[in-house]
């Protein structure tokens, strides 16, 4: 079950977000975003959440700041995008789009599978992001040294 972000799940969301992300900043293009009052979508199973999304406006696009799922390849993240384009087209944006990073190999293959294109590699982005949240670790997935700010997007 999808539900919008509310009281209820802000709590465990902003925990998790804590514990996964070293949050609740997250830091995309060189910008710092407080992700504890973010918009969002929680997928629930018996009233525990197993997926969420976290998402903000930008005149006409939505920037997609967190997507997790705690069980891979059981659509959780498909439909929780789903629910962000939705609520994107509603807000007339016409454009989504998101960061990860060069050792995220899973969101890279995952990203380009679900419709979102490769829009930009972003040199030693990291660089600067550390100096906004100095918690990003130096090797990431696979023992890959954690440099490169990769930007996806998709057209809505």
């Amino acid at each position: 079950m999808i539900v919008k972000l509310d009281e209820k799940f802000r709590k465990e969301v902003n925990h998790l977000i804590k514990e996964n992300w070293a949050g609740p900043v997250i830091v995309t293009k060189g910008i710092a975003h407080d992700t504890s009052n973010s918009k969002g979508f929680v997928f629930a199973e018996n009233q525990t959440i197993t997926g969420y999304i976290l998402y903000e406006f930008q005149a006409s696009k939505c920037e997609i700041l967190v997507l997790e799922s705690k069980n891979q390849n059981r659509g959780i993240g498909t439909a929780l995008i789903e629910m962000v384009k939705s609520v994107a087209k509603e807000n007339n944006c016409t454009r989504i789009w998101l960061i990860t990073t060069n050792d995220n190999i899973h969101a890279i293959r995952y990203y380009q599978t679900h419709g979102f294109d490769l829009e930009a590699v972003h040199i030693n982005a990291i660089k600067k992001s550390r100096e906004l949240k100095p918690s990003i670790p130096l090797i990431g997935d696979n023992d890959i040294p954690i440099k490169h700010e990769l930007e996806f997007s998709i057209t809505i």
